[in-house]
């Protein structure tokens, strides 16, 4: 075995190789420490207790999108509908909110989004339609019935319920952010699922090896069906935490998080040929691009060169880390 491994002239060493792999919350926290100092020397003075906690806030319903990414890149497929169900469910809770009120709201805003999961994951698991495919034309869908209730409800943008706004903006102490109480129990939810459940084993296995985990006699079908009614549930809580962060809801909220909900998912070590990966990672890395977009905001770029460049930093790194993870 090599110690070193060569790609078009660049040496990779093994090890940094293996680590990237194995262990990429290591060397990605040390990413964004560096990113961190660098807004130091930008900003000097800014970044203390105060400013982690705005970071912290900000970066919360990212991570939750990066999540359902997370779990559906870990099967070899993707969710690209996840951002379409988070802005459908902010604005129908919102807009239920004078109506028959904010609890039915939720539930309602809920069981749509359990539903739109629920065709993805029969179109994915039974019909055998790409991922990719099936999950933007829900998107699609989604998209266009969130649509046709603004017409019907005659609303264009509606308020944010006050409990939302709480949660999804509020700090305690000025410090952690009340968004936290929702997102500790969900990721303690994930990682133990993913490592001590059959449910997440089941995760590994498809996007490992599907004709092995198939002809082990595992529905693999059913797998699909509930990761991705899964999926759609965390966007919907993504979606409320957004629009309480933002205080708008509308139905294109979070259509900006397609690509950052991907990429911090792949920054964070998961492979998107499935059967690697993990969320601790995703969380860094939906730091990572939270801190990255408040640099260049610091930097004072007009809005139009921040999303240039924000976009291009999010390839760039993106594709060097699959590049490298992926060489054998």
């Amino acid at each position: 075995m090599t110690s070193s491994i060569s790609t078009r002239g660049a040496r990779i060493p093994g090890g940094w190789s293996r680590l990237l792999r194995e262990q990429p919350v290591v060397p990605i926290s040390a990413l964004l420490i560096v990113i961190v100092v660098i807004y130091a020397l930008v900003r000097p003075g800014v970044v203390n207790a105060d400013w982690a906690g705005v970071i912290l806030r900000a970066a919360v319903p990212l991570a939750i999108l990066a999540g359902c990414q997370t779990l559906t890149m870990l099967t070899g497929g993707i969710d690209l509908s996840v951002c379409a169900v988070a802005s459908m469910a902010g604005f129908m809770v919102a807009s239920l909110l004078h109506g028959p009120g904010f609890e039915i709201g939720i539930a309602v805003a809920l069981t749509a989004a359990a539903l739109a999961g629920l065709l993805t994951g029969i179109g994915v698991g039974i019909f055998r339609v790409h991922p990719l495919i099936m999950s933007l034309g829900v998107s699609f869908v989604v998209l266009g019935l969130a649509n046709a209730w603004q017409i019907l409800t005659v609303q264009s943008s509606t308020g944010v319920p006050p409990v939302l706004r709480t949660i999804g903006s509020e700090r305690l102490g000025e410090l952690l952010p009340y968004s936290l109480v929702v997102f500790i129990p969900l990721t303690a939810l994930i990682l133990i699922g993913l490592r001590r459940t059959g449910f997440g084993r089941m995760l590994f296995a498809i996007g490992d090896n599907p004709t092995a985990a198939r002809l082990s006699g595992a529905r693999s079908w059913q797998v699909l069906i509930t990761l991705y009614v899964l999926s759609a549930l965390m966007a919907a809580l993504a979606g409320l935490l957004l629009s309480g962060l933002t205080n708008v809801a509308s139905v294109t909220l979070a259509d900006s998080l397609v690509l950052p909900s991907v990429a911090a998912a792949v920054i964070g070590g998961t492979s998107i040929f499935g059967g690697r990966g993990g969320f601790g990672g995703t969380i860094v890395g939906a730091l990572i691009l939270t801190v990255i977009s408040a640099l260049l905001t610091a930097l004072g770029f007009p809005e139009a060169v921040r999303q240039i460049l924000f976009g291009s930093i999010i390839v760039v790194v993106a594709a060097a880390y699959t590049r490298v993870t992926s060489v054998s």
